[in-house]
């Protein structure tokens, strides 16, 4: 009687701990993911706010931008963003396991490997009108996104180095330096932007070319800091000729990282172009991309969890920690469920309005409003494959992640969007049900993988990936 009595004493000492672990958890992901969101939103502001300068130019100039705009996002920006993000679980793991120099090394392959992929993508901005005008667009809006995007050139180097930045500091929690470079080149970005497209004489040229000093500016700002600050010390001793060994390393990881983002982002951006072949394409098409941009900037906050919730499981599986790594995918999958319902009713309380913001044609007010209890829907379920997609980063599962986005999207999800949209006509709405359902397909994927997941085996393999450069990064067993 007395040894149960200790037990049970033992086991209710238990409890608080758990209490305190689980709370202790919410801390460090709201710590992350609160400045990741913001560093998200302010990023996307840039390319949102010379949009809006270039829109007073007219409506030639703002379609030739927002093409451009699209064009190098598909071409370009997802694809750097996507690579950058193997980082996540190099950096990550090597910063659980204290090899800080391990870091500075990562990061200088990953530059090495995007810098020298941004050439043959400058190549395919600088042909951006061929490109477009024989995929059928329409000439003088293809000359003017050609002209736009061959003056954003520059910003993609920018681009890909920034991207690195962002996963170095990110991995070792150093998140607030971020917020604080992308706050002031934000801030910085509109006056540029006022003077480069009105009082330059470039046009909606200026517009490219303030995102290109933009995103060069973000890079400098960062780069003084890596460089000067201590809390880098241990992480960047200065680019050596280490970064030049092993250089495979990233690139096998690397490259599922980039599918595994780029099947799902491209399929949004099908939506747009297939709403183009239906009946009223003008109707539709305004009607999609009001939702997509809608949706875009909702998704930064599940997106900032994301990003949380990968450092904090490759730095815990890093460290050999593997019950702490599950317990923060746990967490943020409440989290994810909370964010979601609450900017899911926000979104279906403002569905009358909220079409006014983009259109003042009662016909595109009324086409929204049907359609954003579908779009909180998809939210919803965007948000918890988002930050599933996190832990998955933070694992080291790019490989599976890719091969789940290539079967829920293109084997399930544009095709099944093709048919609701084209065959049973039901229009935009069938396009997005579509997708709604690849996202859920996705989601019970990633959940199925997750939940039988050996966390010490996990441990194991970090370990393994950390100290021994010869173990494949992204084997699963």
């Amino acid at each position: 009687m007395e040894c149960t009595d200790y037990e049970t004493i033992a086991l209710l000492a238990k409890i608080p701990d758990r209490e305190n672990g689980c709370w202790n958890e919410v801390k460090k992901q709201l710590w992350l993911a609160g400045p990741l969101v913001l560093v998200s939103l302010l990023q996307f502001c840039l390319q949102l706010i010379s949009l809006m300068f270039v829109g007073h130019l007219g409506e030639l100039a703002l379609s030739g931008a927002s093409m451009a705009t699209s064009f190098s996002s598909v071409t370009g920006f997802t694809l750097l963003m996507g690579l950058a993000s193997a980082l996540d679980t190099l950096c990550g793991q090597s910063y659980g396991a204290k090899q800080y120099h391990m870091l500075g090394i990562h990061v200088q392959r990953a530059m090495l490997v995007l810098l020298l992929l941004c050439i043959p993508l400058a190549v395919i901005w600088a042909n951006t009108t061929s490109i477009l005008t024989a995929l059928g667009q329409n000439p003088n809006i293809s000359k003017e996104a050609g002209s736009y995007a061959r003056f954003m050139i520059p910003s993609i180097f920018g681009y890909g180095l920034l991207q690195c930045q962002v996963k170095f500091l990110q991995t070792q929690n150093n998140v607030f330096p971020m917020m604080i470079s992308s706050g002031i080149t934000t801030a910085f970005h509109i006056p540029l932007c006022w003077a480069l497209v009105y009082k330059s004489g470039l046009g909606a040229r200026g517009a490219a070319v303030a995102n290109s000093v933009s995103y060069w500016m973000n890079v400098l700002l960062l780069s003084l800091f890596i460089k000067f600050s201590s809390s880098c010390v241990k992480t960047w001793k200065g680019f050596s000729k280490e970064a030049l060994h092993d250089v495979l390393i990233f690139v096998r990881l690397a490259i599922p990282s980039a599918i595994m983002v780029c099947l799902e982002a491209w399929s949004f951006e099908m939506m747009v172009l297939l709403s183009g072949l239906l009946p009223n394409p003008e109707l539709e098409t305004s009607v999609l991309s009001i939702c997509l941009n809608t949706a875009a900037t909702v998704w930064m906050i599940p997106f900032g969890l994301s990003c949380a919730v990968s450092t904090r499981v490759s730095n815990e599986l890093g460290a050999g920690h593997p019950r702490i790594a599950r317990l923060a995918v746990g967490v943020v999958l409440v989290m994810a469920i909370g964010e979601g319902t609450l900017v899911g009713l926000i979104l279906i309380l403002i569905r009358n309005v909220w079409g006014y913001a983009y259109s003042n044609e009662t016909e595109v007010v009324r086409y929204v409003r049907i359609m954003m209890p579908i779009l909180a829907a998809s939210n919803f379920v965007d948000g918890l494959q988002c930050v599933l997609s996190g832990a998955v980063r933070g694992c080291g599962w790019q490989k599976i992640g890719a091969y789940i986005n290539l079967g829920s999207y293109y084997l399930l999800g544009v095709p099944l969007a093709i048919l609701l949209a084209f065959v049973s006509h039901i229009g935009g709405k069938g396009l997005w049900l579509g997708i709604l359902c690849a996202l859920l397909v996705q989601v019970a994927s990633l959940l199925a993988i997750v939940s039988r997941t050996n966390w010490e085996l996990e441990a194991k393999k970090a370990e393994d990936r950390v100290f021994d450069s010869t173990v494949p990064v992204d084997m699963l067993s």
